[in-house]
């Protein structure tokens, strides 16, 4: 469907922010098919005047550290053996020497710090910009609890190995200034010195093979011991309301316990490596002692070469002594950054089109035309060629049509499939067929910010963030004054309750809101919604924990809020069917009939079973009374009045 022609203005932001910190220079690589370090370089590579200018001054710091010994050595022949020189030249440079390298060295470990950290924020940054992009069908069936651990110690895993890496790497360019340097004193010395490294390096190919699935299934359960605590603390008052806090330890001690074993055959297996590799050097330092002590009885090197050469092969050493450490650190972060990157590769299914518009001027005229809608992990029969498999299909062929400002309630049974029209027409999923059009412009073409501006819901389970709750009122318009937060609370008869706290409007609530009852939740949600002012508003059961009495004074504000504002009701109650101009009737997807509550009350059997599975007694009385054609109401057959 082609839509008309709309307003076609920048970028819509509905709650404009002003951006007070720099964006990420550069996101990981696309190419799934590279290595997970080739990914990340181009956010390295984002920071390389930090990167290579720590690199340069580590590299001169280490040629200072290989000088040093050079300058002993001449010291102990032409100072003390031959006394040919001044010692105390000797120790100025030796002195300036250490200084220099202090000092560079404090430079470039800053300098490399530095860089991780701003790499880590700008991981933090990219991954949580996805997830705000990535569909509600990635949440439906993601834990928590996996998003977090990737968020935090994944890719902490990665700004470690970040800071290590370059340094551990720049013992390599000690080892080829001192391999020189040895080489050109002394070839058959230096083989000696250099003989067990060989077996160091196959030692750490085999090491690194053994960790790297170790340290993937290190970070999962990490995940899952996340998971869980997530879980438990947002599920507390369920927990601790069948009294199963023993089980759910249990369930957490497991987890540990499966983290643990992970983590201690990581350990185990570096213990069984790395005592070689960090030994097998030594040897060559025996080699060295023995065999340079030889040469120097033999008078074909001098005391202060041996000495020097010692000191060399302890520079030799360095790399291999962490090579555990730094094979530790990669294989960590290389399981850390896959489970990154399957978050970061992962692609969101409702996006806006390239010549996607703003929906502007909205009247609030909403068709569904045929829609018909399943959700992921309820695909067709691959079995089925016909293309008609209709199996898992919430919606299928739901037709209605809403004219501006009118209210509709939609009634039905549970699992009929009401809220997903509410999340259709927001566009929190695509339809699997038909189209929603709004003002004739059908919501796959117009931006998701600009939909959603337009389109205001109110959930039954409200969530509400722990900080003011003048806050979470003017969520949508942080910058509305107190006076607008006062009027939308007290249209949805929530400004009583809040004037009765100790500090008012400007109490913090819990997390979640769960210091306030549901009701008071749900006055909180439908506060901001009416201050958000939506031509199209949705109440999703959004009074289903307020009892009668505040139900109905709310009723009556909102028949003066929802004056030409185009309303969807998802009805569970007869009170909140009284708000309705018009009821649609939904079974098994779609709309089988459509009148005021009278008319379907008069013609459909289904309706009138709907309701008396609905309401009671108590309910029929307050209904009576709300007016709107509800006076002499007829009787429903097994309930209490209409």
């Amino acid at each position: 469907m082609t839509s008309p022609a709309l307003d076609t203005a920048s970028p819509y932001e509905p709650v404009a922010v002003e951006r007070r910190y720099a964006r990420p220079k550069a996101t990981i690589h696309p190419d799934s098919s590279r290595g997970w370090l080739r990914r990340i370089l181009p956010i390295v590579g984002a920071h390389r005047f930090l990167f290579f200018g720590s690199l340069a001054l580590a590299l001169v710091s280490m040629l200072l550290q290989v000088a040093i010994p050079a300058v002993i050595r001449d010291a102990i022949d032409t100072a003390l053996s031959d006394r040919t020189a001044a010692l105390g030249g000797f120790v100025a440079w030796v002195l300036v020497l250490g200084i220099g390298r202090a000092v560079l060295t404090f430079v470039y470990r800053y300098g490399l710090y530095r860089m991780a950290f701003e790499i880590d924020t700008d991981l933090r940054v990219i991954l949580y910009e996805h997830l705000s992009r990535l569909s509600f069908s990635f949440f439906d069936r993601t834990q928590s609890g996996q998003v977090i651990s990737r968020a935090n110690s994944d890719i902490r895993s990665v700004q470690m190995f970040l800071v290590f890496a370059p340094l551990i790497s720049m013992t390599t360019v000690m080892f080829v200034a001192a391999l020189v340097f040895m080489l050109s004193i002394h070839v058959w010395l230096t083989v000696v010195a250099v003989l067990p490294l060989p077996g160091v390096y196959l030692l750490g190919k085999r090491l690194r093979e053994d960790v790297f699935p170790l340290s993937w299934i290190v970070q999962s359960r990490l995940a899952e011991v996340a998971e869980l605590v997530d879980e438990n603390i947002n599920g507390v008052r369920v927990v601790r309301s069948f009294a199963t806090e023993r089980h759910q330890i249990e369930t957490l001690a497991k987890a540990a316990t499966r983290l643990r074993w992970a983590g201690v055959r990581t350990m185990e297996t570096r213990a069984r490596y790395n005592p070689f590799i960090e030994n097998l050097p030594r040897v060559g330092t025996l080699g060295v002692l023995v065999y340079g002590g030889w040469l120097v009885i033999e008078g074909q090197i001098t005391e202060g070469t041996l000495f020097a050469f010692a000191t060399y092969v302890l520079l030799l050493q360095a790399p291999f002594r962490t090579l555990g450490l730094f094979l530790m650190f990669g294989q960590r972060a290389r399981a850390s950054a896959a489970r990154i990157y399957e978050v970061l590769d992962e692609q969101p299914e409702v996006v806006d089109r390239p010549d996607a518009v703003d929906l502007a001027e909205v009247e609030g005229r909403i068709v569904f035309d045929d829609v018909s809608f399943r959700y992921a992990g309820t695909d067709p029969d691959p079995a089925d060629t016909t293309g008609e498999d209709r199996s898992g299909l919430v919606l299928d062929g739901f037709t209605l049509r809403i004219e501006p400002g009118e209210t509709v309630a939609l009634v039905g049974r549970t699992g009929s499939g009401k809220s997903t029209v509410a999340r259709l027409l927001a566009r929190f999923y695509d339809v699997t067929g038909g189209a929603i059009t709004i003002d004739g412009h059908d919501v796959r073409d117009v931006t998701q910010a600009s939909l959603r501006h337009a389109v205001g819901m109110v959930a039954d389970d409200p969530f509400l963030f722990s900080t003011t709750l003048a806050a979470n009122i003017a969520y949508a318009r942080p910058d509305a004054d107190r006076a607008d937060v006062i009027a939308a609370a007290t249209a949805a008869q929530a400004h009583e309750f809040i004037a009765a706290l100790p500090d008012g409007y400007d109490e913090v609530v819990g997390e979640r809101g769960y210091t306030l009852s549901g009701g008071q939740r749900q006055r909180v949600a439908l506060a901001r919604a009416l201050l958000a002012d939506p031509r199209i508003l949705v109440l999703d059961d959004a009074t289903s924990a307020i009892d009668v009495h505040v139900e109905e004074l709310i009723h009556r504000a909102l028949k003066e809020q929802l004056t030409d504002r185009t309303t969807i009701v998802i009805a569970q109650r007869l009170s909140t069917i009284a708000l309705a101009d018009r009821v649609a009737l939904i079974e098994r997807g779609r709309v089988v009939a459509t009148g005021t509550h009278r008319e379907l009350l008069a013609t459909e059997s289904r309706y009138a079973e709907i309701l008396a599975n609905l309401t009671d007694e108590s309910d029929a009385d307050d209904v009576t009374e709300a007016g709107d054609g509800w006076a002499e109401p007829t009787p429903i057959p097994g309930g209490g009045g209409a």
